[in-house]
């Protein structure tokens, strides 16, 4: 069977280094905001092009973090409407309603998968004050029109990045714009993937980061004095040391996800299949290799059959989950369809040629 996702061959190469690791963190005493975070944190900075770089829980916390640290700014007030995707990973809605703000959806680009510009500006109301931009699959959404946006109302950008570790233009496209700040995962899976939960806040404003440090810190900077209500979300010793490990490896990886997506693009000929919208720039890092099809569920069970591993990212849109039952009656005819039809081929930098090339015989005898 060729694995969706080898994670025991992605993370050998680092079983060394990482003893290592583990030997210092053992030794220093100091397993929690210690140097091994400052370190990570001040080198994940640096690669992202920004000022501060603030370590947590994990990507989802992130979020909710930056929302929270908008709201203690006064920048934000709770019942504010937040721009999101309709097709994005639930997590992105779930963390604006954690922050006690309102999500208002938009419909995304049957070809990207993301946020469709165009789209927003008819779902704007006095109430709507920010918008999430998510850079699902990897690929990066359409800043530029959506910044223009956010200029023109004075909205605030927030960046749901956790699949688009080191995409080109990933932050460094809010450099110049304060209200900028920008969410990481690093869950397993991801391309920059830790070994356990794990998630960093990424941002040139100076007044979120201090909140936010505060903030995930219960709201304490200094110990057993508390400012304000915060939370317990915060990247531990281990695993900030094994991100600082794997970092310098995260370009060279990205490329060879982009070497194998462009041999699927160039090499699937299936007139059944659509592949994904690619500019063969580098503002799409593969974090996953989406195709559509109406046959979906039996391209999936073929596959299977053929021994390839495939995952359905996502099989259920938010809007129609249990979860949110008074959204279920709500239209959203292309994030269904993307819904309906999507599936995820194998897609990692230790994927081998010959796996590849198995992959793209087998699709195209479907």
């Amino acid at each position: 069977m060729i694995s969706f996702l080898d994670l025991k061959k992605i993370n050998e190469p680092y079983e060394v280094g990482f003893q290592q690791k583990l030997k210092t963190v053992l030794e220093n005493g100091w397993y929690i905001l210690g140097k091994e975070l400052e370190i990570f944190e001040k080198a994940f900075a640096a690669y992202c092009g920004a000022k501060h770089c603030v370590g947590v829980g994990n990507g989802f916390d992130a979020l909710v973090l930056i929302f929270k640290g908008y709201i203690e700014l006064g920048k934000l007030q709770k019942g504010d409407e937040v721009i999101v995707p309709a097709n994005t990973y639930i997590a992105s809605i779930l963390a604006v309603l954690q922050a006690d703000l309102v999500p208002v959806l938009v419909e995304p680009k049957l070809e990207t998968y993301n946020i469709n510009p165009d789209l927003i500006s008819a779902k704007i109301t006095s109430k709507t004050k920010a918008i999430l931009a998510v850079h699902l699959y990897g690929q990066l959404a359409e800043m530029d029109a959506i910044n223009e946006i956010a200029q023109q109302y004075n909205f605030l950008v927030v960046e749901d990045a956790a699949q688009s570790h080191g995409a080109e233009g990933n932050f460094k496209i809010n450099t110049e714009n304060v209200k900028g700040a920008v969410a990481y995962s690093f869950y397993p899976g991801k391309n920059l993937g830790a070994l356990g939960d794990g998630g960093a806040i990424v941002t040139n404003d100076s007044d979120l980061a201090k909140v936010v440090f505060s903030l995930r810190n219960y709201g304490s900077e200094k110990k057993y004095y508390n400012d304000s209500v915060g939370v317990n979300s915060r990247l531990d010793e281990l695993q900030a040391s094994f991100l600082s490990l794997k970092l310098p490896n995260l370009n060279a990886d990205n490329d060879k996800r982009r070497a194998i997506a462009k041999r699927y693009v160039d090499e699937i000929k299936n007139d059944k299949i659509t592949l994904p919208f690619w500019n063969s720039s580098n503002n799409h890092v593969f974090h996953l290799f989406v195709v559509r099809t109406k046959n979906r569920d039996d391209l999936q069970q073929y596959l299977t059959a053929h021994k390839i591993q495939t995952v359905i990212h996502y099989p259920i849109p938010p809007h129609q989950q249990k979860a949110f039952s008074d959204w279920n009656t709500l239209s959203f005819p292309i994030t269904e369809q993307i819904h309906a039809e999507v599936l995820s081929l194998p897609m990692s930098p230790v994927l081998t040629a010959r796996e590849v090339d198995f992959i793209i015989k087998t699709v195209n005898a479907y």
